[in-house]
């Protein structure tokens, strides 16, 4: 039940979270004020949340029938938790920047070695966390929860790039983000629906 109850808060809860982000650059991030650390704090509550759930379904062997199966658990739940860490960052981090040194803010110019060692293991593990998630319950026959989780995980994923290849500003960021946040928080409340079902349909055509 916690395992199901987190799923289905988390994902909603994150995709809240991203769609009331405010603007990216320095100079709309001092204007925002307030609202762009409440955005993280609601972001990284659903991650925490979704981080539960995975851990949960995990600890109940929920589809694990090998150890091939808990690597695509384990990448999903390290993702999580890495991305958790990227947003808790994002948000302490960026609104000081922003007041002091606006024109750095989601820049090059603003990767130290303390910002890389949080920053680059979320945009990279992130996604491959949520693409071998994926590739493990298609092998137990799940179709839309995979599908919708590893899409919505990469796309999320690339809006993020695109503030270090295209600026702050670029329009696409947000759609891009939304539109990954919004498939991938589908995928968790179907994947909170369908847990006990799945395992049962699984031992019985074993």
């Amino acid at each position: 039940m916690i395992a199901k109850t987190t799923a289905s808060v988390g994902g909603p809860l994150f995709l809240l979270g991203t769609v009331l982000h405010p603007a990216r650059d320095g100079w709309g991030m001092a204007k925002a004020g307030q609202l762009y650390g409440v955005t993280h704090d609601i972001q990284a509550a659903g991650l925490l949340l979704q981080a539960l759930s995975l851990a949960g379904m995990l600890a109940l062997g929920t589809l694990v029938h090998s150890r091939r199966d808990l690597v695509g658990w384990y990448a999903g739940l390290i993702g999580t938790l890495l991305w958790f860490a990227l947003i808790i960052f994002d948000g302490a981090h960026n609104p000081v920047r922003a007041h002091y040194e606006p024109s750095l803010v989601h820049t090059s110019g603003d990767i130290d070695a303390g910002a890389a060692i949080i920053v680059f293991p979320g945009l990279l593990v992130f996604p491959i966390g949520y693409v071998l998630l994926a590739l493990m319950l298609r092998r137990h026959g799940m179709t839309w929860v995979p599908l919708l989780l590893s899409v919505g995980a990469v796309l999320y994923t690339l809006g993020g790039l695109f503030i270090f290849s295209s600026g702050p500003r670029f329009p696409l960021i947000q759609v891009f983000e939304v539109g990954g946040a919004t498939l991938y928080a589908l995928g968790f409340i179907l994947l909170g629906r369908s847990p006990t079902d799945t395992v049962q349909a699984t031992e019985a055509a074993g």
